[in-house]
C-alpha cells in the first residue's frame, strides 16, 4: 500500500491527478468516528512531515497526525484506505 505521505505528495505535484476534489477521512478521538474534510480546507505545512492542520468547529485549527488518516477520496470515490489492524 502507498504510504499516506506519498499519496499527499502525488496529489500536490502531479497536476493531472491533483485536479480533482479530494477529501481526507481521519479518526477523531473525541467523537470516536471518521471525519471527512475537503483537502482544500487543510493546512499541510511543507516542513511538517508527520501531521497537518484541520479547522475545528470554533474557527481555529487542530493538528492531526498522519497516522490518524484512515481514508482518502477523489471525486467521491475512495482511492486509499488504511488497513484494519
Amino acid at each position: 500500500m502507498l504510504p499516506i505521505r506519498k499519496l499527499l505528495s502525488r496529489i500536490r505535484w502531479d497536476r493531472e491527478f491533483g485536479q480533482a476534489d479530494f477529501e481526507i477521512g481521519y479518526y477523531d478521538r473525541v467523537s470516536g468516528e471518521i471525519v471527512r474534510v475537503p483537502l482544500r480546507d487543510l493546512v499541510i505545512e511543507p516542513e511538517e512531515r508527520e501531521s497537518f492542520l484541520a479547522r475545528d468547529g470554533e474557527g481555529g485549527y487542530r493538528r492531526i497526525p498522519l497516522h490518524r488518516v484512515r481514508e482518502v477520496y477523489r471525486n467521491g470515490e475512495c482511492i486509499w484506505q488504511r488497513p484494519e489492524r
